[in-house]
């Protein structure tokens, strides 16, 4: 990049929030800052913060963008659509005052409560919703029944389903009382109803489904209906998972 094109990497990193400029070039001289894999210690580096990977301290400092990037905790009973002609509470309800035109990244079931991703960025949601990304997601399933060991085993191991096989990234049982268990379960799966079928599949339906995380996305104190903006080091962490 030539001196006129681009911006200094302090007013970058200034613009991005992590620091003041004067702050940002203690960063710099300390080595703390990478610029497309390459650790930057000159101050008069210039950066296009719109294509740069820039770093500190190894995290991905997400550009200043027009995109929206926002995390919804769908309440059960909504539907994960944008717009539904029978008139049932759905997920645009929950974004009336937002002026972006926004769409859901994956679905949750009408019945499904939890994290919901919701954008403007179209290659950002593609690549996020494709499975060759491989992005976990955790649920917590109350399910029919004590599950012994060896059955819970068995979704680890995969299980068969009528569109093929499926199987756990990881599981545990969380508690068990009155002939109900909660499991959390995490897999990349994103068939429909993937996580049900599953449970249907070893003899233990499910009860209640909620997902509680998607890739480094968790629910924390969100409380359910509640809509927040994923913070930087969140959206950095997934622009990594999905290369850009």
């Amino acid at each position: 990049m030539s001196d006129d094109e681009g911006i200094r990497l302090q007013k970058a990193l200034a613009q991005a929030g992590v620091a003041s400029r004067r702050n940002a070039e203690i960063l710099i001289e300390q080595g703390r800052v990478e610029v497309d894999g390459a650790v930057v210690t000159e101050f008069g580096t210039r950066v296009d913060p719109a294509v740069s990977v820039i770093r500190v301290d190894g995290e991905r400092i997400p550009p200043t963008s027009a995109h929206a990037y926002l995390v919804l905790n769908k309440p059960r009973g909504v539907v994960t659509t944008m717009s539904d002609p029978e008139g049932r509470p759905c997920v645009a309800d929950y974004v009336q005052d937002r002026t972006e035109r926004l769409f859901h990244i994956g679905r949750l079931d009408t019945d499904t409560e939890g994290l919901l991703l919701l954008t403007n960025h179209g290659e950002f949601a593609h690549r996020l919703a494709h499975p060759s990304y491989e992005v976990s997601k955790t649920y917590v399933a109350e399910v029919e029944g004590n599950v012994k060991p060896g059955t819970l085993r068995r979704l680890l191991d995969g299980v068969h389903l009528d569109d093929g096989p499926a199987q756990a990234d990881a599981v545990k049982e969380m508690s068990s009382i009155r002939g109900r268990t909660l499991i959390q379960i995490s897999l990349h799966e994103g068939r429909n109803r993937i996580v049900r079928r599953m449970f249907d599949a070893i003899g233990h339906p499910v009860k209640r489904l909620t997902r509680t995380a998607i890739g480094p996305v968790r629910r924390g104190n969100l409380h359910t209906g509640e809509l927040r903006e994923l913070d930087p080091k969140e959206l950095g962490q997934l622009l990594d998972i999905v290369d850009l």
